[in-house]
């Protein structure tokens, strides 16, 4: 069973479908809760209820991000230095009309709703966060952030910066990740990091790796169902990931 309703109700209905349904595994989509306290209780009951959870961060299925992934962990590119983070995304006012939208009891601002993807990114990229430091703005009179900038330390030693905002005028801007490390520097970006746009890594040519995108979310959806149909549960993001996420979402929003 796949949970699709306001983010701020995903931790109830979650842990009425693990214990109230025989469904084995429940798919639910980003955020997984708008406080780590929600979070936690989240997979106790989860846990105790001997059901799987299955939290949806597509970006871990791009094939660009798996790259990435895969050069970091094969340590092709020596030490990561520092990254670089924006989603320069629009959001209008007739999104924020929706009743959910803007609220702090069901969506939570522009890291959750629209960021958290790339919170868990950097995550599955550099593992979890040592230490942050951010600021947000709510400018378009909101009672959530509708802009956030913020700085972040991890514990192997990168350091680096994740720009957020739905406040791009009339349309979506891009997306955009670069990584400074000891043996390359490489950008990503497009609609959705689909493409590379710079690429400078020793002994290793650009591959051949852009694609282009049926919609705005990218592709990453359709991987995450080919895996749940293969039974490939270990391509989820694991649980301390999902906390330490929720964790500087909530400190940086609320």
């Amino acid at each position: 069973i796949s949970v699709l309703t306001p983010s701020g109700l995903h931790p109830r209905h979650v842990c009425n479908i693990a214990e109230l349904t025989d469904a084995p595994y429940i798919v639910c989509e980003k955020p997984l809760s708008l406080t780590v306290r929600e979070a936690y209780e989240v997979y106790r009951r989860i846990e105790k209820s001997g059901k799987t959870l299955l939290p949806v961060y597509q970006n871990s299925y791009n094939p660009l991000v798996k790259m990435i992934k895969d050069l970091i962990a094969s340590g092709r590119l020596g030490k990561i230095h520092q990254f670089v983070c924006n989603v320069l995304w629009n959001r209008n006012d007739e999104y924020f009309a929706i009743d959910w939208h803007g609220t702090p009891e069901f969506d939570g601002g522009v890291l959750y709703t629209q960021a958290s993807h790339y919170v868990d990114m950097l995550h599955y990229f550099f593992g979890e966060i040592e230490n942050y430091k951010g600021f947000g703005s709510d400018m378009r009179g909101f009672e959530v952030f509708d802009s956030v900038s913020a700085v972040m330390r991890f514990k192997n030693g990168t350091v680096g910066a994740l720009n957020a905002t739905v406040d791009v005028s009339q349309t979506n801007y891009l997306t955009e990740f670069t990584l400074i490390a000891e043996k390359g520097t490489i950008r990503l970006s497009g609609t959705n990091l689909n493409q590379i746009d710079f690429w400078n890594v020793e002994g290793m040519e650009k591959p051949d790796m852009d694609f282009k995108l049926d919609h705005q979310y990218g592709k990453g959806h359709n991987t995450m169902y080919e895996y749940i149909a293969a039974d490939k549960f270990d391509m989820f993001p694991k649980k301390n990931d999902v906390l330490s996420g929720i964790r500087l979402m909530e400190m940086l929003s609320y």
